[in-house]
């Protein structure tokens, strides 16, 4: 799966609003895969993951992971539009996918980029 991640060309992203900021989107090779990192002077700020209806985010301040759901794999008109993700946050972190999320990374280790993302799971 991690092989299969490919960076989309930025201008299809919403610019950030902060000055000193850009956005990072990779996409899977399967339909709900995206890795998207917000970088601030070429730091990670803030990164999610989404596979198959479940998300992994991280954020620096306060030191925290989350994951939860999407609502990826529910039919309704609403999430045929690619902008209309919706996360639901998990009552307690669901450690087998930040496992599973951690091995997939682990296929890019070796890329700076991706070098950045594992070393959060320094946990």
């Amino acid at each position: 799966l991690g092989a299969s991640l490919r960076q989309i060309d930025r201008k299809l992203l919403t610019p950030t609003t902060q000055k000193d900021n850009t956005r990072v989107w990779y996409q899977g090779g399967e339909p709900y895969f995206d890795l998207f990192v917000e970088l601030r002077q070429g730091k990670i700020e803030w990164f999610q993951f989404t596979l198959r209806g479940k998300s992994l985010s991280w954020k620096p301040q306060p030191y925290s992971w989350q994951t939860g759901t999407t609502n990826e794999l529910h039919n309704d008109d609403f999430t045929l539009y690619p902008a209309s993700k919706l996360i639901e946050s998990n009552r307690h972190l669901d450690w087998e996918f930040i496992e599973l999320v951690h091995s997939i990374l682990q296929t890019r280790a070796g890329e700076p980029f991706f070098d950045q993302i594992l070393s959060l799971f320094d946990y």
